[in-house]
């Protein structure tokens, strides 16, 4: 197990097991900071360790055509055929690990990243160049290298074991927690994101995330079908048939989501550049079968007040002060006839009232498109301590898109999951995997399968889950915070008799009167005492 100080790893239970050197190589990478702050050298570190992963896939390959009768290991086409990067000679690992103390070693990693940057159309604009910049230093720079050099990361072995992708969440994690509020902005925890998908289920179709940040949302996607391959239509295939669509206004975030998704070898249409959602929206025509999203919360400055006349807002123009409603609507916009969107929001959008929220809600909820509501535990984000929940819409309540499922036209799910989750230091909380199954099993069963056999029947439980008429939703005045709908749970018998428990709490609290009075009475003759001093 992963430790800091004695201190179990935070992320060892959410990215699986421990790898053992995650701490060492953060320390190490650490010591590039200077006077860079997280928001800029996170890249710096990420890059070198994108580098080492696709020149050790390069490497093997190399090794295996050099074997090959009649094979050309500088034959580009050798490469590109098994989804492998072309890595030219000056970019390769082994030449930057021998000029790692080279006092030009940044120059040479600015050549090497420009160099596989041309060679490799997919990658133009994604790797860092700023390991000349005069302030970063060079023998930390060097020890870096050493250290990554003895990582296996990009062979075949590795691969299996996903060792880039753990390294790569470890560092994300680690940065958001370095960089603050910041750095919520780009990376969500692993067990909301894992959450979501559950929830989702996205083994085919378009998957949308029009705020992708580092790409979480498509990496978690990829998994879950890989989890569950058999027995999803898929034949048992590694891969479903999903296609992945993104956008990401951060062009250091951009980057990272391009890179993330490469080390992976998802396939995904993140645009050419960084853009704006509200305001450019790359992906105008598209109509997605699942959006799963984590929009900066409670945006303030999204520039509202110049789409005021926008088309997408069809069920009320959103605040100018706080971008909520505006997410919720370019969700909408963009969801398919029967797509399904999971998405995280702070508290607030389930009960504001303030700029015409509450009426766009209200509409919203007449329209019968709340498919879900979970009000999740404090303390999961590392960015901010803003309460927050989980919103699903969709346009098809009905059987019919899905004849698994039972009509729940008029219906919608309440789930209060704040009293799950464990703490796994002073301030940080994570839901376990029993938890995330108890939240998805719960939505799962709501939504019914035909054969009650193969599948959970679905009840309320007081204080967990509480399946809501719309009438009932329209009574609590369209809020939608599920504590108003769940109750409270109900109180464990201790099976003691009525009568018996009567007399006990009566003897109690006669013995609590008697010890109220004499302790008043020491009191009165203290302060008597104090008065004839």
């Amino acid at each position: 197990m992963e430790t800091r100080n004695n201190v179990k790893s935070k992320n060892a239970n959410a990215n699986g097991s421990a790898l053992g050197f995650e701490a060492t190589l953060w320390a190490t990478a650490d010591k590039l900071r200077g006077n860079l702050d997280a928001a800029e050298y996170k890249h710096v570190v990420l890059g070198l360790i994108f580098l080492k992963y696709i020149s050790d896939a390069f490497e093997e390959r190399h090794a295996e055509l050099q074997k090959e009768k009649g094979a050309d290991p500088e034959d580009r086409d050798e490469y590109t055929a098994d989804n492998i990067f072309w890595v030219p000679p000056e970019a390769r690992w082994s030449y930057l690990q021998g000029r790692a103390k080279d006092p030009v070693i940044g120059k040479l990693l600015d050549s090497a990243m420009i160099t596989i940057e041309r060679d490799n159309p997919s990658l133009k604009g994604v790797l860092p160049k700023e390991y000349a910049r005069p302030h970063l230093d060079k023998q930390s720079l060097g020890g870096v290298i050493d250290l990554v050099s003895t990582i296996g990361l990009g062979d075949k072995e590795s691969r299996s074991k996903d060792i880039i992708g753990r390294v790569y969440e470890y560092f994300l994690s680690e940065f958001a927690s370095a960089e603050g509020k910041k750095g919520g902005q780009f990376y969500t925890p692993r067990c909301v994101v894992q959450l979501l998908v559950e929830m989702l289920a996205p083994y085919k179709g378009r998957v949308f995330d029009p705020c992708c940040g580092s790409g979480g949302m498509f990496v978690q996607s990829v998994e879950f079908v890989k989890a569950h391959a058999n027995g999803n239509g898929n034949g048992g295939k590694a891969k479903g048939d999903i296609s992945i669509f993104g956008q990401e206004s951060n062009p250091t975030t951009w980057r990272l989501a391009r890179m993330n998704l490469a080390i992976r070898s998802i396939e995904g249409n993140l645009g050419l550049e960084p853009a704006d959602s509200f305001h450019r929206d790359l992906h105008k025509d598209l109509k997605a079968d699942y959006i799963l999203a984590n929009p900066p919360f409670n945006m303030s400055d999204w520039g509202g007040e110049r789409l005021r006349e926008d088309a997408r807002w069809k069920f009320g123009v959103p605040s100018a002060g706080n971008a909520n409603y505006a997410w919720v609507q370019h969700f909408l916009h963009h969801l398919a006839p029967t797509g399904l969107a999971g998405f995280v929001l702070a508290n607030g959008s389930m009960s504001s009232n303030q700029s015409g929220e509450g009426e766009i809600r209200k509409a919203i909820i007449e329209a019968d498109l709340v498919d879900c509501m979970v009000a999740l535990p404090g303390q999961l984000f590392y960015s901010t301590q803003i309460p927050v929940c989980l919103w699903f819409l969709t346009r098809d309540k009905t059987h019919r898109s899905n004849k698994s499922y039972r009509d729940r036209r008029g219906q919608t799910l309440f789930l209060d999951a704040r009293k799950l989750g464990r703490m796994i230091d002073r301030v940080q909380r994570e839901l376990t995997a029993e938890d995330i199954q108890k939240i998805a099993g719960a939505y799962h069963a709501w939504r019914g399968h035909k054969s009650p056999s193969s599948h959970p029947s679905y009840a309320d439980i007081a204080g967990f889950c509480k399946s809501a008429k719309l009438d009932e939703i329209r009574a609590h005045g369209h809020v939608l915070t599920p504590g108003r709908y769940v109750g409270a749970a109900d109180i464990e018998d201790d099976s003691e008799p009525f009568e018996q428990k009567m007399k006990r709490l009566t003897a109690t609290l006669d013995e609590q009167f008697s010890e109220s009075a004499r302790l008043e009475k020491a009191i009165r003759q203290n302060l008597k005492a104090l008065s004839h001093g």
